[in-house]
């Protein structure tokens, strides 16, 4: 797919022919005198951030091979978790040796940002067999890619940018509702609280099912919510649930989940609160239900976002036990106290509020969804 006004082949080329490439280096963290200085210290998790976490001092500048960087210089990532993560860098600072900056002599920057991007799956699964291993300048300068003449690079690049830039609004979006929602959630329930009761007035704890994994099933009906599913946004993460063919015979009624169902995470990422969404969902052990009582069960929401918040997640990690991941029991759950008033409207009005705020950031990462799908279509479509 191609704008109207261009024809004509693209151009085989080798990026080590069409760019200069160089990496930085790491003042030695020994010496503490290297840090805190002036010099923004660029790593590869921050990539696409317009700041950085370390600074450096003129003389760690010069003590390693730390090289300098410009905002607009595309910047890729080499090593790591982020291997092959590819932006334009939004500061002038050092990279380590982790990064590699691109500085193309006769093409287009942005273009080329957006053709790694087309074409970034592959090139992991060529050279990083299995996701193990580090992309290296060499790799870097021996990739081809076809490239069209400038004046097209810039038609696409122009779009490309326009797309990035509404994503990079739609996350800020994202973040300035989460934020909001948060503070208020502080507000309304801690300002001015009346009283703490403790959860278990109002709930009882349920843990799951022990499901074995030699029962999973690629084309189960039934979906296994554990631990990872539970992520702290409102409604559980469906994605990598495991499955299962049939419900177990000894499997007790609780651990059958609903709609509107309160699940904790009680290992790992601890405290972290979701509700279980429409859909076949079986509890898993190590994930904690919490059963309302009949009585309790109109102010499930109000309830639910009590737990939401940052109160109760630093709370469970106080509680937290375990070395090489945290554990929390039904004792440390049913023990937090939760903020309550005796007007049930002023109850309501609040779980309602949070509700709203919920609701809003769902619409907002459903565009964001959309945005990036859209993305990822014209990537497919406009580079060959």
């Amino acid at each position: 797919m191609r704008f109207p006004e261009f024809s004509g082949e693209w151009e085989n080329q080798r990026l080590g022919d069409t760019c200069t490439f160089f990496s930085g280096g790491t003042p030695a963290s020994s010496r503490k005198e290297y840090y805190g200085g002036n010099i923004p210290f660029i790593r590869s998790g921050e990539l696409h951030s317009d700041s950085t976490a370390l600074y450096i001092t003129e003389e760690a500048y010069n003590s390693c091979s730390a090289k300098m960087v410009n905002n607009g210089d595309l910047l890729l990532a080499l090593y790591g978790a982020t291997s092959g993560d590819i932006s334009i860098s939004k500061i002038n600072g050092a990279i380590n040796q982790a990064i590699l900056c691109i500085r193309p002599d006769n093409l287009d920057t942005y273009f080329i940002k957006s053709l790694w991007e087309r074409h970034k799956e592959h090139i992991l699964e060529t050279f990083l067999q299995g996701g193990q291993g580090n992309l290296s300048s060499e790799i870097v300068k021996n990739i081809c890619f076809r490239f069209p003449s400038v004046q097209e690079q810039l038609k696409i690049s122009t779009l490309f940018q326009i797309l990035d830039e509404r994503i990079s609004t739609q996350i800020k979006i994202i973040e300035e509702l989460k934020t909001l929602r948060s503070a208020l959630r502080q507000i309304l329930l801690y300002k001015n609280c009346e009283t703490t009761i403790p959860l278990s007035y109002y709930a009882e704890l349920k843990n799951g099912y022990a499901f074995k994994s030699n029962t999973h099933s690629d084309t189960g009906i039934y979906n296994i919510v554990t631990i990872s599913n539970v992520t702290g946004e409102r409604y559980i993460n469906q994605a990598g649930c495991n499955k299962i063919d049939s419900i177990p015979f000894d499997i007790q009624s609780h651990q059958i989940l609903h709609s509107g169902d309160i699940l904790i995470s009680m290992t790992g990422n601890v405290g972290r609160v979701s509700m279980c969404s429409d859909g076949n969902f079986l509890l898993n052990q190590r994930v904690g239900l919490l059963n309302l009582r009949a009585e309790y069960v109109d102010h499930a929401e109000y309830i639910f976002q009590c737990l939401r918040g940052i109160s109760f997640t630093n709370a469970m990690k106080d509680k937290g036990q375990g070395a090489a991941q945290q554990n929390i029991g039904k004792g440390d759950i049913e023990g937090y106290e939760i903020p309550w008033f005796d007007d049930v409207r002023y109850l309501k009005s609040v779980a309602n509020l949070l509700l709203q705020f919920d609701n809003a950031v769902l619409v907002e990462e459903e565009k964001y969804a959309k945005y990036t799908m859209q993305k990822t279509w014209l990537l497919s479509k406009l580079f060959i």
